[in-house]
């Protein structure tokens, strides 16, 4: 019974936090980073010349005066998301006519925030956990979740020194903690409970500002331990399958290191292709596989998600996800695809494809603010 009130009182004020972050959003007038890299409150696509007006004035959605939403959470270095925004937009544009303004909020529940606020305009890339969040909050209704390398989940997994005697999760009470940010599902949220469940309290707790931060923290000696997402590593003669141990073989690790285009291979003939948050952080630290381990990796968690406004026009929506879907498809048959260079470029969301998604998918996230009790209207 302690136990289960203590996890009651964590999950509400850890969602007291995540609205309190997103009512924050408008104080002073957050930024946003759009894709041409200029932080403004507001800009407009010129893909479109001509104003165009809905009978009652109002500037149609997709015109140049009025252009669809995409907003991307700010989990990896900020310029190649400047830079896949692009790709995405053009890709976008081109295949629907439509004009597109990409940005990028200054945190998960921004994004969240912007969304419920302009439930008619707004599309969004957000983690399942955001998700959740979001339709909870103002009905935001998921369309497809991410595929890598074939699953459809990921996991959270513990980063602590290869050269650390921690041994388990018991071991990091009163540790330093770094952390991608307080909204993250695999970088805090999973993480959290993880740790609650074996009555871990972490000392200082440190916002980096995406994955690859977070795990650069222990490279650097900053944090003692850090939590980011988890991606199982491509084997050459094999498949990692769930289950499997999570990090590269001891034997092999030496080996490990970054090729001439930045991806993190191990093994003499590069039988193992790092993916996990390490491999982000490999242009900074090309040695973190020799300096970071992974300590222990969470349960399955369901994938990021390409979600919408709940007022979206459902005509625009039909036509945006058939030029999602085929502007994924390119890369079955070329590997230069843009696509590669946009959101399924490892560095940025590393989606190598999508799939449709229901709202049921993520019941497991929702159980867990569902289990501690917690109502809307409690808050």
């Amino acid at each position: 019974m302690e136990k289960t009130m203590k996890r009651r009182a964590l999950w509400a004020c850890l969602l007291v936090m995540a609205l309190i972050a997103a009512a924050c959003g408008d104080d002073g007038g957050d930024t946003t980073t759009t894709a041409g890299g200029e932080e403004e409150a507001t800009t407009t696509s010129a893909a479109a010349e001509e104003t165009t007006t809905s009978a009652a004035g109002e500037a149609e959605l997709g015109s140049a005066e009025r252009p669809v939403q995409v907003l991307f959470v700010p989990s990896v270095d900020n310029q190649v998301m400047v830079a896949g925004g692009e790709v995405m937009q053009q890709a976008l544009e081109e295949a629907t006519g439509l004009s597109y303004e990409v940005s990028i909020p200054t945190s998960y529940a921004a994004t969240i925030e912007e969304m419920c606020a302009a439930p008619a305009d707004t599309m969004g890339f957000i983690p399942g956990f955001g998700y959740v969040l979001a339709n909870n909050l103002c009905g935001v209704d998921v369309a497809f979740k991410a595929v890598r390398f074939g699953f459809g989940v990921y996991w959270a997994q513990v980063l602590v020194p290869r050269d650390s005697d921690i041994d388990g999760l018991e071991d990091l009470e009163g540790l330093t903690w770094a952390i991608p940010d307080l909204g993250s599902g695999s970088g805090y949220l999973v993480p959290l409970v993880m740790l609650n469940d074996v009555g871990v309290t972490p000392g200082e707790t440190v916002e980096t500002g995406g994955h690859p931060n977070a795990a650069l923290a222990v490279y650097r000696g900053d944090a003692d331990f850090a939590t980011t997402f988890f991606s199982p590593p491509l084997i050459t003669d094999g498949e990692w399958q769930i289950g499997d141990p999570p990090e590269i073989p001891d034997d092999l690790i030496e080996s490990c290191a970054p090729d001439a285009e930045g991806d993190l291979y191990c093994g003499p003939n590069q039988e193992y292709r790092v993916l996990d948050a390490r491999a982000s952080a490999v242009t900074d630290a090309p040695d973190i596989m020799q300096q970071v381990r992974i300590l222990e990796i969470s349960p399955e968690i369901p994938n990021d998600t390409l979600s919408f406004g709940p007022d979206f026009p459902p005509e625009l929506r039909a036509q945006i996800e058939e030029a999602l879907v085929a502007f994924a498809a390119e890369c079955e048959t070329d590997e230069n695809c843009a696509w590669n260079s946009s959101i399924g470029d490892q560095d940025f969301y590393g989606w190598t494809g999508i799939e449709p998604a229901t709202d049921a998918e993520y019941d497991t996230l929702r159980a867990v603010v569902e289990t501690a009790g917690i109502e809307l209207e409690d808050l």
